[in-house]
């Protein structure tokens, strides 16, 4: 196919996907947000994994979060038949989970408490104080079925270099800046939906 024949192509199937996907900017942050994102390490992102709001196909009720493990998608439901998509790394196949739970906390800049099974693995891992080093990120939804904590969290990282990755123990991690547009967003209570 002739250069000019695939560069016109290329610019056509870009104007009819800008239909369905339309870039968001960042949120607004606070000043102690601002200065530790500044600390946290920056990696490069692949678009698919940018955040866009979009035609919701979910059927779900507003509000309600589901994640794309094979696709490493979180998807936020929106009035309106848009929904939000963000990238994010999930559990590796001996950590991933799946099932339904609801947001039943929220935090910022949360400390860390590795469980009683992720320090027999791990013997190096620690409790850690939230802030830019903190493995949880700037935010963190705390995931809960039938009133108790699954120890599952969608969370900012501070490893950005592996979102789109199966590389957690578990958890849903997000770019921090993502997960701060997505926690300004949620309710508690919100439905989780891992599949």
């Amino acid at each position: 196919m002739p250069y000019l024949s695939r560069v016109v192509i290329a610019a056509a199937t870009a104007i009819l996907l800008a239909g369905c996907y339309t870039a968001t900017p960042d949120p607004e942050v606070s000043s102690r947000d601002a200065e530790w994102l500044a600390q946290v390490p920056k990696a490069e992102q692949d678009p698919i994994y940018a955040r866009y709001m979009m035609k919701d196909d979910t059927g779900e009720e507003p509000g309600t979060i589901i994640v794309d493990t094979k696709a490493r998608q979180l998807y936020y439901v929106l009035p309106g038949g848009k929904m939000m998509r963000y990238g994010v790394a999930v559990g590796n196949e001996a950590f991933g989970w799946t099932g339904t739970a609801v947001v039943q906390r929220k935090a910022e800049w949360p400390d860390w408490h590795p469980p009683a099974e992720m320090k027999q693995r791990w013997p190096h891992v620690r409790d850690t104080k939230g802030g830019p080093g903190n493995p949880l990120g700037a935010r963190a939804l705390y995931l809960y079925q039938n009133g108790k904590d699954t120890l599952y969290r969608i969370h900012g990282t501070n490893e950005p270099e592996k979102i789109g990755r199966a590389e957690s123990s578990g958890c849903i991690r997000m770019r921090n800046i993502d997960v701060i547009d997505l926690y300004n967003r949620v309710q508690s209570g919100a439905k989780v939906i891992v599949k």
